[in-house]
């Protein structure tokens, strides 16, 4: 109640109790209504019973002027009802409230033993059904297929998984939603349980469906299988108003049931739908068992590179950087080698690419600056002029590294190797990217002194006009055009190429900068290069890569 509320309550119940005072004749039952009020209002604490009978015993009669032979007797017997209808009143709200919990309790554990009973129901729609899409589940299609391989007397019969995965469904999700994505779903499980009538498929999760293709005749069933379930999946699909048009990639595996286990199968499926996904969706793929050793076999050597480094398995050669207009050395390029202990020496081409992929480049790269400074720093004293310059190559993940302008710094510092001693070569669309913040890091570089060189010029998308504002000092021509000069000089091709480095050397010139021509050869190609203005060459011709106790050997 409010507070005008609960005053005029208490002017109600007064008003009754000074009546009943004088009233003739005498009657107890206003006393036990009033008292029956205050409980029914929440006036329903000792305090508020005691502060009941104070007030009226010392203020009622004073306040209000009643005057009677025997209004103290009456009043003693009118609190007396008031507390007796008070006590009666709490008593049975009590009795009220305890019966309300019983019933209550009573009403909980039953709601609970209902509710105990469809969760232990949905337990068992759920153990072997999606709830989404009501296809069977990882578990059900586990069941079949292992009995399918364990079944006795078939182990002549051939069986075949399609393990079927959407292209780009995250979009779905992100763009519109995933009560969206969740009815595409539906939609897609639908199509793909009337098109295959007659297998097994089920939703393992996700987007990700399988089909299992039991007896097959051969691979010719399954691929035929594939194709309807990417033209089920590829319809457009009406979903909330939204037309939504949807791929699918499939990895197929198809062999005898005898010698393989549903793991084997699950994973030869999954590798091979990995390898659709990686040739651009929307396609099925056979499983291959060369391929997937070879998979294996890189998984494995990319799995060994922090091993190898913590081993010091790895270890640099350096190829030399000749001038073309008197043969000197002007700087050496450090190639990194791996002394495997099972596979021998491998090039570079062999892990480079797995390190990219996997991230172990940074640590790799890093390790290959660290070393390639630590041994440049040591030809000072060898060399009787100018010690060479050493070029190491930072992959993209190292170039986009916040920490590279300390790493740099800080390895400098350690050896000793002045700046203008090192080289860094970056590729070609790593110095066309949009982000800011690598060149800006390259700047930085610049300004200490280190040479920066953009490897491979010419193969990428060359953004002419943006040389002129990147801190480069070098571009390293791609061997591409550099091979057409083996040709005689009459070869319209030969020609042409010419003519583009030619092209090449006069702009890098007029930006100030050296020119290298990477994979030269011969003394035909070197002497034609030199002609047209070339600064230096790197290939075969100058000499191969070799260790550092050789590049001794040639600056001492």
């Amino acid at each position: 109640m409010t507070q005008d509320q609960l005053e005029g309550l208490l002017q109600r119940l007064t008003d009754e109790l000074a009546a009943a005072l004088l009233a003739e004749p005498f009657d107890l039952r206003p006393g036990h209504r009033v008292g029956t009020e205050l409980v029914a209002n929440h006036i329903a604490s000792a305090e508020g019973l005691g502060r009941t009978v104070e007030v009226v015993q010392l203020r009622l009669v004073r306040d209000l002027g009643l005057v009677a032979d025997d209004v103290e007797d009456r009043m003693a017997r009118l609190l007396a009802a008031v507390a007796t209808g008070y006590a009666r009143a709490l008593r049975d709200r009590t009795l009220d409230e305890q019966e309300s919990i019983r019933r209550a309790a009573m009403m909980a554990r039953t709601q609970a033993e209902r509710a105990l009973r469809d969760s232990e129901a949905r337990f068992r729609h759920q153990a072997t059904h999606d709830p989404l899409t009501d296809l069977p589940n990882r578990t059900l299609f586990t069941e079949r297929l292992t009995a399918a391989l364990n079944e006795p007397g078939r182990g002549a019969q051939r069986v075949g998984l399609c393990f079927l995965d959407l292209d780009r469904f995250k979009v779905v999700n992100d763009s519109l939603g995933h009560q969206i994505g969740d009815r595409l779903l539906t939609t897609v499980a639908d199509r793909l349980r009337r098109a295959l009538d007659g297998h097994l498929v089920a939703r393992l999760g996700g987007d990700e469906f399988v089909i299992l293709v039991e007896d097959t005749g051969g691979t010719d069933d399954v691929v035929a299988l594939a194709d309807t379930a990417l033209a089920a999946v590829r319809e457009p699909a009406l979903v909330d108003g939204h037309e939504l048009s949807v791929t699918a990639s499939i990895g197929i595996v198809e062999r005898r049931v005898a010698g393989t286990t549903p793991g084997d199968l699950m994973r030869a499926a999954d590798s091979t739908l990995h390898w659709a996904k990686a040739a651009g969706g929307a396609r099925w793929e056979l499983f291959d068992a060369e391929r997937n050793r070879r998979e294996l076999a890189r998984y494995a050597l990319s799995a060994a590179i922090p091993t190898a480094l913590e081993r010091g398995e790895f270890y640099l050669d350096y190829q030399p950087l000749t001038s073309l207009r008197d043969g000197t050395l002007l700087g050496v390029e450090a190639l990194v080698r791996w002394r495997h202990p099972e596979l021998g020496v491998l090039r570079p081409d062999s892990f480079i690419g797995l390190a990219e992929e996997t991230g172990l480049i940074v640590q790799l790269g890093g390790w290959v600056l660290a070393e390639a400074c630590r041994e440049a720093e040591g030809w000072s004293s060898a060399c009787r002029g100018t010690a060479p310059f050493v070029s190491v190559n930072l992959a993209v993940r190292q170039v986009h590294r916040p920490g590279l302008v300390q790493e740099v710094r800080g390895l400098l510092q350690r050896t000793g190797l002045p700046p203008e001693r090192l080289q860094l070569e970056i590729t070609e669309s790593t110095m066309m990217s949009t982000t800011e913040e690598p060149v800006r890091a390259l700047r930085v570089l610049a300004d200490l002194g280190v040479r920066i060189a953009i490897d491979d010029f010419g193969t990428g998308y060359s953004n002419l006009a943006y040389l002129r504002d990147l801190p480069v000092t070098e571009l390293k021509v791609a061997g591409e055009f550099v091979a057409g000069l083996r040709a005689p000089a009459v070869e319209p091709g030969s020609r042409t190429d010419e003519r583009i480095l030619a092209s090449l050397v006069s702009l890098a010139h007029a930006l100030d900068l050296t020119v290298t021509a990477e994979g030269v050869e011969t003394a035909g190609q070197a002497e034609r290069l030199r002609a047209i203005g070339c600064d230096a060459g790197q290939g075969w011709h100058f000499g191969r890569p070799a260790p550092a106790d050789r590049i001794l050997e040639r600056i001492g």
